[in-house]
């Protein structure tokens, strides 16, 4: 059975926002391999259109992008979107049964499935899908902006906690 993760970079006091602030190179190698292992993605609308960029390669990429962009091509995405028609390359639309298209992915895979966006970990949370949270934490403050908890945070319970680079702390949650 597939354990599904929401992980996202934070601000200290909060927000996400990957025009703020960016993962620096030992972080971005983290997730290149955190791609590398995972048995696929579910994205919300806004999400997956803001990971697409990773489609194509582009001139100006160092070796680390063409890594994280040949790791995400190859995994499976589930895109829950109720606007979008058509989705790219291994990617497929998720119905309107969220929580049964989500437990049967669950069901029928093994390994770690990530879950993108806020918004739709939040929806997921209700429905007490999520298996674990981990928050990367950055020494930035934003003020505001799109929280890392959309809705109520749920009880959570700290498992562990690493550094990853010179400045990134990794929380790992799971419900409580």
């Amino acid at each position: 059975m597939a354990k599904l993760v929401f992980g996202m970079n934070q601000s200290l006091d909060g927000y996400v926002d990957h025009m703020a602030f960016a993962p620096d190179p030992t972080l971005f190698r983290h997730f290149v391999e955190e791609a590398r292992g995972q048995a696929g993605s579910v994205y919300g609308r806004t999400m997956y259109e803001i990971m697409r960029y990773w489609d194509e390669d582009h001139p100006e990429w160092n070796a680390d992008e063409h890594a994280f962009a040949a790791a995400w091509r190859k995994q499976p995405k589930w895109v829950v979107s109720r606007t979008l028609t058509s989705v790219g390359p291994n990617a497929s639309l998720v119905g309107d049964d969220l929580e049964g298209a989500i437990r049967a992915l669950k069901a029928e895979r093994d390994g770690e499935i990530e879950v993108a966006g806020p918004d739709l970990a939040q929806s997921l949370t209700e429905l007490g899908l999520i298996d674990e949270y981990r928050i990367y934490l950055h020494p930035v403050v934003l003020g505001g902006g799109r929280p890392y908890f959309a809705g109520p945070r749920p009880p959570l319970r700290l498992v562990s906690h690493d550094r990853i680079g010179e400045d990134v702390i990794r929380l790992t949650y799971v419900p409580a």
